[in-house]
């Protein structure tokens, strides 16, 4: 007959994210906002950049240039709220 070594497995944990989530509502509140500010410039930023494509196709570059500076200036306030968001994942984790 063989001998069998069991070895016991380690307890997982069973919490679920809202029971590990250390913020308040109104943090969890500020987060979602900073998401959706970050989306609204993401989709401004594409926005000016289609734009300018299609400038830029007519020929029209001066057009063009100036959709794309919209789309760099959109796509940097998106940042400044995805950088935002990070920050305050570092601070609360």
């Amino acid at each position: 007959m063989e001998s069998k070594v069991v070895t016991p497995k380690k307890e997982e944990s069973k919490s679920s994210s809202k029971e590990m989530s250390k913020g308040s509502s109104g943090q969890n509140q500020k987060g979602v906002d900073i998401h959706k500010q970050a989306a609204k410039h993401h989709q401004e930023a594409s926005k000016h950049h289609l734009d300018a494509a299609k400038f830029h196709e007519v020929g029209d570059h001066e057009q063009a240039a100036k959709s794309t500076v919209k789309a760099h200036g959109s796509a940097s306030l998106a940042s400044d709220a995805s950088r935002e968001d990070a920050q305050s994942h570092s601070i609360n984790d």
